[in-house]
This record gives structure tokens, sequence and C-alpha cells, in this order.
């Protein structure tokens, strides 16, 4: 069973699911939802901290990011606590080259930008999901 919220999605993190499996199946959830109220309430949870700050710090990235694309009703408080934010630039990418990185830097949606995480341009894209 998928995980209805991002909250819930992280405390399978932290209980051992792969986060590459954890996030995409929520995010599989989110774009599902029917109504806006649902995909809101899907976000607003807080997460626990995972003790990962990069993680932590992307979770409040991709909330936010969710809640701008699909012009929710607000923002969850949350995304904007403090450990939520990184002091150092972190270019999520398995190829780690000059070019690359600038290619991230140009590309990362403000979301992430503002949190020095440096991604491509759509970052929780799915197979499925409906564009905003």
């Amino acid at each position: 069973m998928r995980p209805a919220t991002l909250a819930e999605a992280t405390r399978r993190i932290v209980d051992g699911t792969p986060q590459q499996k954890a996030l995409p199946e929520f995010l599989d959830t989110f774009y599902l939802a029917p109504t806006d109220e649902q995909k809101l309430a899907a976000i607003s949870e807080r997460p626990a901290d995972t003790g990962d700050h990069q993680l932590d710090a992307f979770l409040g990235a991709a909330a936010e990011y969710l809640a701008r694309q699909y012009q929710l009703s607000s923002i969850p408080d949350w995304v904007f606590e403090p450990h939520r934010y990184l002091e150092h630039a972190w270019h999520v990418s398995q190829l780690d080259s000059p070019g690359m990185r600038e290619y991230l830097t140009f590309s990362s949606p403000a979301e992430f930008r503002s949190r020095n995480i440096f991604t491509e341009e759509r970052p929780l894209r799915r197979a499925r999901a409906k564009t905003a």
C-alpha cells in the first residue's frame, strides 16, 4: 500500500524502506489525489526529522514545490523550518562533472535552489503525473 502522506513516507524511510521506493510511492498518491484538499492533506503533516540533513531539506523543498505547482490554498509552515535548508550546495546527480553541476544550478526549481539543492527542472516527475 502506498503511503498516504509525505510524513508516512518519511516514517517508512526512517524504518528502513529505501528512499527510492517510499518517495515515488508517495508521489503516486499525491498525483492521483482527486482534489486539491486531498493533495494539501498529503503534505500538511510535518514529517519527522530523519537525521539526514539532505533528506530533511529535500522533503521541505518537495512539499513547497508541490504546493506551488498545484496552486494549493496554502504551503505547510513546516517546510520553512531552518533545518530544511542546507548550508552547502548539493547537486543531485549520479554524474559529477562541472557541466552537470552548471546545468543543475540553472535548471533547479526555486523551491529547491533556495535550499541549496540543485536538481533537474522537474525533480518530482512520475510517468503518470498530471501536469498542473
